[in-house]
């Protein structure tokens, strides 16, 4: 057992009614120090720029295709403008964007408060929003574990976890609305915990419980459409708590069911206002399945390779509580990296497996791990259910698991809390942590041990993503611009075929890259770039009928024209070529390094 009377500062300390805000403090102070670390170092990519883009109130739609541009001309859709308002931003989003206004209207407000004259101000200031409510979802799982389970122990692991996530710092450091949305599951959960304890005391929900369920419920839904995934989760658990609650009246021959019902109406009342205020959305929803910007979702098929959805799942499930370097090009540090990660995870589990099934046997929290587990299972359901029935695979990105994270990382906090306790020591039921000291003197020297290795496992997986060593993200546009300032003898001209602001992003990553990368002495320091546009009704076989442009005949056209010697890079170019009659020679591609996410071909020109 852990003898505290050997520092007597920190018995005083822990009996003291600031220990936990103290002890808050400090995991808040962890997490900002992470999420806010070399902030505008990691490379920028496609869907950053759709967020900068669309909160300035610019569009994608003023950057020429089908002939050649430069760095500034790829880059203009940066600039900002200081009389243009939300209307703007709100027009411009519906017309080139599938997203929902609520966080680019935020960003744009917030951006406003910047300089942003300079490139890097402005990626720290579009990241810094984002890694702003990933600071913020600490102090809310606080709040979210004291809810579940009434404790304030479970409260503190959970910020504790939630500060090093990995998962967590990953989409804190992004110009995206996903911490956003965090914030709003956690928010929404608290709701629906309190919800579920009203039901099983047999008392009327709270009315202002019930309007700020409401109004959590319709922010969520204008800030990402996914987190309706949140809302039919809830819903199915308390489905089940109704139908449970039908059968035991039912068959009970003193309480009627209207006694039942009585409890519920306030419950409905919530749903039929988070309806209302989702439907508001239904005419945009009708549109996104055939939006050339969602295809990708469809593309894959879960069915034929129904692996792999397992696998990625389980990936990103991972990575939310531990995450090792990862880096293809070296194969000793990923072999490392994937063995100590299985040992730990071998470990981990059954740590957390037996602290489930102990936790769920105590009366005082185990309505939160009903609750909480069977909303983690429903969404579990959603996920695989859209996957393998819908072929909408969700697995795909990291950043679709965002729905289930705060819950998760509450369930293992829950469960943490009871396998680190002193195993020959009397069961302390959760709830007498009112006095800190209670608790803190019945866990051993290896529990605190054990959660001690789980948080410096998750600390050092958030290191990996600050230093982007991760595998999170996919997009390496930095690393591309560094093969070719490399590679590169001559000047160059990097083209890829274009469908939508996708592909303009994507260049418009490297662009950046050379930028930041600021080579006066290299001849490959100002690149050109191409945006071969892919029209409507062009395609690659016999029967159909090409248009007068198309990017098999831009590519070799718009080569002929630029001086020699010229370097041309195909990124991603899904079209025939035809450059080897322009007296172009295709470099062997076994000679390049690797980079995920791009097909890179690289061609040498002459006169």
């Amino acid at each position: 057992m852990l003898d505290v009377s050997k520092w007597p500062w920190l018995k005083n300390l822990s009996q003291s009614r600031w220990f936990h805000p103290l002890l808050l403090l400090v995991w808040i102070a962890v997490g900002t120090g992470l999420r806010f670390s070399r902030l505008e170092m990691k490379p920028i990519w496609t869907d950053e720029f759709a967020t900068i883009v669309f909160s300035l109130g610019n569009t994608f739609h003023t950057v020429p295709l089908d002939r050649v541009l430069g760095l500034d001309t790829l880059l203009q859709p940066l600039q900002s403008h200081a009389n243009l308002g939300i209307g703007g931003v709100i027009n411009r989003l519906f017309r080139e964007s599938t997203h929902p206004p609520g966080y680019f209207v935020l960003a744009h407000l917030w951006l406003k408060l910047f300089p942003l004259n300079e490139g890097l101000t402005l990626l720290w200031a579009s990241r810094a929003l984002s890694a702003l409510f990933g600071v913020a979802s600490i102090p809310a799982m606080f709040g979210l574990g004291w809810l579940a389970f009434r404790s304030r122990l479970v409260g503190q692991l959970a910020a504790a976890m939630m500060a090093v996530s990995p998962f967590g710092v990953s989409l804190a450091q992004e110009a995206r609305h996903y911490t956003l949305a965090i914030l709003l599951v956690i928010a929404s959960l608290s709701c629906f915990v309190v919800a579920i304890e009203s039901l099983e005391k047999r008392s009327p929900l709270p009315v202002w419980v019930g309007l700020i369920w409401v109004a959590v419920n319709s922010l969520g839904i204008a800030v990402h459409y996914f987190f309706a995934l949140t809302l039919i989760a809830e819903g199915l658990v308390l489905l089940a708590l109704w139908m449970r609650n039908w059968q035991f009246l039912s068959h009970s021959p003193t309480l009627p069911l209207s006694h039942s019902i009585a409890y519920w109406w306030r419950i409905l009342a919530v749903a039929a206002g988070t309806l209302a205020g989702g439907l508001v959305w239904f005419p945009v929803w009708q549109d996104i399945k055939g939006n050339e910007l969602t295809k990708w979702v469809y593309e894959g098929d879960p069915v034929s390779n129904f692996l792999w959805p397992i696998v990625r799942f389980f990936l990103w499930a991972i990575a939310m509580v531990s995450l090792l370097p990862i880096d293809i090009l070296n194969l000793p540090l990923t072999i490392a990296s994937v063995v100590v990660t299985a040992i730990f995870l071998i470990w981990f589990v059954r740590i957390i497996w037996r602290g489930f099934r102990l936790q769920i046997k105590q009366p005082n929290i185990r309505l939160g791990m009903m609750g909480l587990g069977g909303y983690v299972l429903g969404m579990l359901l959603l996920i695989f259910g859209f996957t393998y029935g819908l072929g909408m695979d969700l697995t795909l990105a990291p950043r679709f698991q965002y729905n289930y994270f705060p819950s998760a990382i509450a369930l293992l906090a829950a469960t943490l809390a009871y396998s680190v306790k002193n195993q020959n020591s009397k069961v302390v039921e959760i709830k007498e942590d009112k006095r800190f000291i209670q608790i803190f003197s019945s866990f051993s020297d290896a529990g605190w041990k054990r959660f001690g290795i789980i948080w410096l496992m998750g600390f050092i997986g958030a290191i990996t993503v600050i230093l982007n060593l991760d595998y999170l993200q996919h997009e390496r546009g930095d690393m591309v611009a560094q093969i070719i300032q490399k590679e590169s003898q001559s000047p160059v001209l990097i083209a890829t075929t274009h469908k939508h602001h996708g592909q303009t992003g994507r260049m418009m990553g490297i662009a950046w890259e050379f930028k930041r990368l600021n080579l006066s002495n290299s001849v490959a320091s100002n690149p050109q770039f191409l945006l071969a546009h892919i029209h409507q009704g062009w395609c690659y076989g016999d029967l159909c009928n090409d248009p007068e442009k198309n990017p098999a005949s831009t590519l070799p056209e718009t080569v002929a024209t630029l001086p020699r010697p010229l370097d041309v890079w195909l990124l991603n170019f899904h079209a025939p070529e035809l450059l080897e009659s322009h007296n172009c020679t295709l470099k062997d591609r076994r000679s390049l390094p690797k980079v995920e996410g791009y097909r890179v071909r690289h061609y040498q020109c002459y006169s």
